[in-house]
C-alpha cells in the first residue's frame, strides 16, 4: 500500500467487519469500500478535485470516515478542523446539521450536512446524495508525495501517513480482526494512521466512539484504544496513546 486510496481496492471488498459506527452498527468491508466510492463522487460533484482541501468535523463517526477515505481516493487533501467550512480555501465542509446554521461559507465553498435535511437550500443533504449516488470508483492519479492532511501545522503526505499506520500496526499488534477504537477527535494525524489507516490496511476493525471526552462504557468495545493524553485509561485492554508517536507534520 502506497496511498490511502488502496485501501479501497475493489479485491479488498469482503464480507468481514471493518468498522463499527458508534452506535454499534457494523459495516462490512465490502460495504464501507462501496460508500468511500459514493463519497468520493459527492465531493467530486461538490467540486473536490486532486489537491483542493475538504473541510470535514473531527468528530469520529461514519459520515467523517466516508469524506476522509472518499477525498483521499480522489486526491484531495482533508483539514479536520472543528471550525470546518470557514477557510478560503476550503472548496467543500463536510459538518454535522446542527452546525450548518453557524457556519459561514466562503465564495467558492460549498457546505455539505448530514445527520438530517439542512435549512439552507445551497447547502447539500450530504446522506441523501451519498445514498443515492453512483458507487463505480472515481477516477484519480495520486501519488505518495501529495498531501492527504492539512492542519494549521502544515501537511501530511499519503507515503507518511501509511508508513507511520504500517509502524503502529507492526509495534501494537494490529491484524485481521483486531478492533481499534478511536477515543479521540480525527484532529490529530497521527489518530488517522493509528486509529484508521492501520486498522483498515491490516483487515483490522475500525470502531468510533464518537464525541471525544465521553464517558468511556464500564465494558470495552475492542482491543487496542487510540486516545490522546487527556483521555482517562479506556476499558480496552492496550491503548495508543497518539500523543507519544512521532508527529507527522514536516
Amino acid at each position: 500500500m502506497e496511498v490511502v486510496g488502496d485501501l479501497l481496492g475493489r479485491d479488498r471488498r469482503s464480507r468481514d467487519p471493518a468498522l463499527v459506527t458508534p452506535d454499534g452498527r457494523e459495516r462490512t468491508a465490502h460495504d464501507l469500500i462501496t460508500n468511500a466510492y459514493k463519497a468520493a463522487n459527492v465531493l467530486r460533484y461538490l467540486g473536490a478535485r486532486e489537491g483542493s482541501t475538504v473541510a470535514v468535523d473531527p468528530t469520529p463517526g461514519l459520515h467523517a470516515a466516508l469524506a476522509f477515505l472518499g477525498a483521499a481516493r480522489l486526491g484531495a487533501v482533508v483539514r479536520f478542523d472543528p471550525a470546518a467550512g470557514v477557510d478560503a480555501g476550503d472548496r467543500v465542509a463536510v459538518v454535522p446539521v446542527d452546525r450548518e446554521r453557524s457556519l459561514d461559507p466562503k465564495p467558492g465553498t460549498n457546505l455539505a450536512a448530514f445527520g438530517g435535511p439542512p435549512e439552507r437550500p445551497e447547502t447539500t443533504h450530504w446522506e441523501q446524495e451519498l445514498w443515492s449516488e453512483n458507487p463505480a470508483t472515481p477516477p484519480a492519479t495520486v501519488s505518495p508525495t501529495d498531501p492527504v492532511l492539512r492542519t494549521d501545522d502544515g501537511t501530511v503526505p499519503h507515503g507518511r501517513l501509511v508508513d507511520a499506520a504500517r509502524a503502529a500496526a507492526t509495534e501494537h499488534g494490529i491484524d485481521a480482526g483486531t478492533r481499534v477504537v478511536v477515543r479521540t477527535t480525527f484532529a490529530d494525524p497521527r489518530a488517522i494512521a493509528a486509529g484508521v489507516v492501520a486498522p483498515l490496511a491490516r483487515g483490522g476493525v475500525v470502531v468510533l466512539a464518537g464525541s471525544a471526552g465521553e464517558t468511556a462504557p464500564s465494558e470495552p468495545r475492542g482491543d487496542l484504544a487510540v486516545v490522546d493524553d487527556a483521555d482517562a485509561d479506556p476499558p480496552e485492554p492496550a491503548r495508543i496513546d497518539v500523543a507519544t508517536l512521532p508527529s507527522l507534520i514536516g
